[in-house]
């Protein structure tokens, strides 16, 4: 062989890789049920932000990643039977391009049962929807929950800046 045995045990740059890499990982705390309750009950009686209540609470009842969310259609939410069919996930690339893919892991495709309540905030969010001129197809689904003023359906993105206005007012009115 023309490998030196000992090219594994020696650390051939002249630095340990540790010093190089920074952990930058933030360590997330989930909210407590009063914390929940406390967020809803803002969103609810604010008269800015009371619009998203129904989508703050399927996203803390469900556990629903927002790109699953943002991927919904009509045709997936099973009023009936209480259930919601996940299969799939809208991303915007980089270039802006909507594009289905699949859920990030396999247990990600899931058929979710949901509670009375959690079904009566999208019968609210499905009776709101205003029908688009031409409803946009992306990958072949069509019937998005949410759309922008250009008929584009609403990604990750649009609700993570709606989400930082939302906890940045109820910081600062309850000083939290």
């Amino acid at each position: 062989m023309a490998v030196d045995d000992d090219v594994l045990h020696k650390n051939p740059f002249g630095f340990e890789p540790a010093g190089v890499v920074v952990n930058d990982s933030v360590t997330r705390e989930a909210l407590t049920r009063d914390q929940m309750r406390k967020f809803l009950k803002f969103v609810h009686d604010d008269n800015v932000y009371c619009k998203y209540y129904e989508v703050v609470y399927i996203l803390f009842h469900t556990g629903m990643r927002i790109s699953e969310f943002c991927g919904l259609t009509i045709k997936d939410i099973d009023l009936g039977n209480r259930i919601v069919n996940i299969d799939y996930q809208l991303q915007r690339l980089s270039d802006m391009t909507l594009v289905i893919e699949l859920t990030k892991t396999s247990a990600g495709t899931r058929k979710l049962p949901v509670t009375e309540d959690v079904a009566k905030c999208f019968q609210a969010i499905i009776e709101d929807r205003e029908k688009p001129k031409v409803e946009k197809v992306v990958d072949g689904y069509t019937g998005f929950l949410f759309l922008d003023d250009k008929g584009l359906p609403l990604v990750a993105m649009h609700w993570e800046h709606r989400f930082n206005h939302m906890v940045r007012r109820y910081n600062d009115i309850y000083r939290v």
